[in-house]
């Protein structure tokens, strides 16, 4: 027996029109395109943030998520195949903003500092729940739009940004932070 919410989403579904439909698609395919630069920046980001870092953990943490990331692309390029478009970026101002935030972050902390390395997290998490907003997003609309292979590719790349996300939580909370709040200026 179909639940009260599956019985809306069909029925939701069998109301759509042609053209909502579209313009749905062509938001989704879109928003596709504008996490598609964001993913291509942050790999060319991350190698910034590594070498800024002081503590080996946070080091290895974003090491770690930069070889995800670099998946990341090459998985939205599995999507852009899976709907049938070619693999093309749109500038994500806001994935331009965190990381020009993040660039300055380092620029206004001492190098070889544990604060240092606390912004480096708070730039990392800010982009991780950008990502994760973004990634959420695009998973529910590639459900409503039918498209079950994407859904899963960007169900699994959700995943790996909720673990990032967590992972940058315990460095900062197992040693960063305490090791910050004991530096001299």
């Amino acid at each position: 027996m179909p639940t009260k919410t599956n019985r809306g989403a069909a029925a939701a579904a069998a109301s759509r029109t042609p053209e909502a439909e579209s313009a749905l698609k062509e938001l989704f395919i879109d928003e596709i395109k504008d996490i598609y630069w964001a993913e291509k920046h942050l790999v060319a980001a991350l190698p910034k943030m590594i070498k800024g870092a002081t503590s080996e953990e946070l080091k290895q943490t974003i090491t770690t998520h930069l070889e995800e990331t670099k998946n990341h692309v090459v998985r939205l390029e599995s999507v852009f195949e899976s709907i049938g478009e070619k693999a093309v970026a749109k500038k994500c101002l806001a994935m331009e903003g965190l990381l020009e935030e993040a660039t300055e972050l380092l620029s206004d902390t001492d190098k070889g500092t544990e604060v240092r390395d606390v912004a480096i997290i708070s730039a990392a998490q800010k982009v991780e729940h950008y990502e994760i907003a973004s990634y959420g997003t695009l998973r529910t609309l590639a459900g409503t739009l039918g498209y079950s292979e994407a859904q899963s590719l960007f169900e699994e790349t959700l995943a790996e940004e909720k673990n990032a996300d967590s992972l940058l939580t315990q460095v900062a909370e197992n040693y960063v932070n305490e090791a910050a709040a004991a530096e001299v200026e």
